[in-house]
């Protein structure tokens, strides 16, 4: 990569650290952003900060948030009795577009996996137990990604809810094996929904 001026070059450094952004990418983001007018730039930089400042997680439900509690959890028109889980905040955009669940979500923040030293204690899912043991909950969709970690963490939480008596489903695998909820598209995850089986363990 060409060596540029201290200030560009730490931009483009900056840039290729972000997730999906290798040096070109980065080199051709800085250099736009350099020729752009000021104002663009100005904000851009204001909607970064903004999201630092501005966004929290839900006390409930762990997914994005400007206030304590989420758009959806303060929803009164959602079923509360159904809680979906799933790994990250981005699961939750991706099933809203689906637009085919109307009931709560429960985002673990990850999903469990030793080879990375990541048990259910390093995740939400004591809170997910709790809130479970706290509300009248009837289901619990299990929503987490097909692959090995997904798997592993669907049959943990199975083990750990189904003593409640609660119904606990996985949704359909119209996702593929070994993909991310955030890649697919809105009817395969509207047929998954859907399509949910009851888990058996």
């Amino acid at each position: 990569m060409t060596q540029y001026i201290k200030p560009l070059t730490e931009l483009i450094q900056r840039l290729s650290r972000l997730p999906g952004i290798g040096p070109r990418s980065a080199e051709r983001i800085a250099l736009y952003l350099l020729k752009a007018p000021k104002d663009q730039v100005q904000a851009l930089s204001q909607a970064i900060a903004d999201l630092k400042s501005s966004i929290t997680y839900c006390r409930q439900c762990f997914n994005l948030s400007e206030s304590e509690l989420c758009s959806i959890c303060k929803d009164e028109t959602r079923n509360k009795k159904i809680i979906c889980v799933v790994e990250e905040p981005r699961d939750v955009s991706a099933l809203e577009k689906a637009g085919r669940f109307k009931g709560l979500y429960h985002v673990i923040m990850g999903a469990i996996s030793p080879l990375d030293n990541i048990g259910p204690d390093d995740l939400k899912i004591p809170h997910l137990m709790s809130r479970l043991k706290k509300n009248n909950i009837e289901e619990v969709i299990l929503a987490t990604d097909f692959d090995p970690e997904g798997e592993a963490t669907a049959y943990y939480l199975a083990g750990q809810i189904i003593p409640l008596g609660l119904r606990v489903s996985r949704i359909a695998t119209g996702i593929p094996v070994g993909s991310h909820l955030e890649y697919a598209d809105q009817a395969t995850l509207g047929r998954a929904l859907e399509g949910r089986r009851e888990f058996k363990i």
